[in-house]
């Protein structure tokens, strides 16, 4: 069923409820006579679908059925897993390994996963030292098929792109209702199409990277784009002093210690700039503003100096600004 309306003759609406751990929102306009409860509970369920494949935290997701699962044995997947499993490997392979989802180990002993625990001394220097496969070399997938096997021991986590996927569901809710105007998104990552009816863009706020207080550093201007930003702000551990971030460094097996407090990226749909914004954030102060360079990308970089903070914007692969705040 399709809503087909103008611009003009649309009411604006919302619609949010929970998942994943934070909210989901849905600003749009469509005509007055829309049926904003079917809308409601469509887009419910597309986020829900996503939360019961993809989560770590429930026991029966499909997620954690792969990763029990023996190593050599296929594993059937739902088409949304699927999707995401291989768009995951390909932006593994594309980022040089920054951006692995077979991390959820370190996810999980560094206390971030289901089992919320603070990480011993001897726990970190062993994490450092354990040999790990990256998930492009542990995953076999058949996406024909809708298949997926193990050929090594790892234990997934899709938190750094599961969510944006979820985003995209919420936009391909509401297209499916023929609604072009629109913003989406869960908690930060935001997805767009089409304008206000005044013929303005959206507006994304773009968070300060402050631990402990929220507040705006800036706006950006949004439509047919998604938005998503990863950051050290919101989610770390302290271990003798030392703040550690919830993002983890496949290679070193240890939690982010660059000089990145946030890396936001906008792309055409909210998995990849959720995925590629924890890339880059790996990746670091040096060589993530060069791949984004290289690969043509739209991404602000917000470096902590001290106190301060210093921003590197790249717009289409060029760097535009290179800008100190506090």
């Amino acid at each position: 069923m399709s809503t087909d309306y103008q611009p003009s003759s649309a009411e604006r609406h919302s619609l949010s409820g929970e998942t994943m751990g934070s909210r989901y929102t849905a600003l749009f306009y469509a005509k007055p006579e829309v049926n904003l409860a079917a809308i409601g509970k469509g887009l419910f369920e597309a986020v829900d679908k996503v939360d019961r494949q993809m989560s770590t935290w429930k026991p029966e997701s499909d997620l954690n059925v792969l990763n029990a699962a023996p190593e050599q044995e296929w594993c059937a997947l739902p088409k949304e897993l699927t999707i995401v499993l291989t768009t995951a490997l390909r932006i593994s392979q594309q980022s040089s390994g920054a951006f692995d989802i077979a991390v959820g180990d370190l996810v999980n002993a560094w206390g971030f996963g289901p089992g919320e625990h603070q990480p011993t001394a001897q726990q970190i220097s062993a994490l450092k030292h354990q040999v790990r496969l990256p998930a492009t070399q542990a995953l076999e997938i058949d996406a024909l098929r809708g298949q997926v096997r193990k050929r090594a021991a790892t234990t997934l986590d899709l938190s750094g792109i599961a969510k944006g996927f979820g985003v995209d569901e919420l936009a391909r809710c509401l297209d499916s209702w023929g609604i072009t105007n629109y913003l989406v998104g869960i908690d930060g990552e935001m997805r767009s199409r089409g304008l206000k009816p005044d013929g303005q863009p959206w507006v994304v706020a773009i968070e300060r990277p402050r631990r402990g207080v929220r507040e705006v550093m800036g706006v950006m201007e949004l439509s047919d784009a998604a938005i998503a930003t990863s950051g050290d702000y919101r989610h770390w551990v302290e271990v003798d002093g030392q703040l550690y971030s919830h993002t983890m460094h496949p290679s070193l097996g240890t939690p982010l210690t660059n000089k990145l407090a946030a890396v936001t990226v906008v792309a055409s749909s909210c998995m990849l700039a959720d995925a590629w914004a924890t890339a880059l954030m790996v990746l670091g102060e040096e060589a993530g503003p060069e791949l984004a360079q290289a690969r043509g990308m739209d991404a602000l970089f917000v470096l902590r100096e001290g106190e301060a903070f210093r921003e590197i914007s790249i717009l289409a692969g060029r760097i535009q600004t290179t800008l100190e705040t506090r």
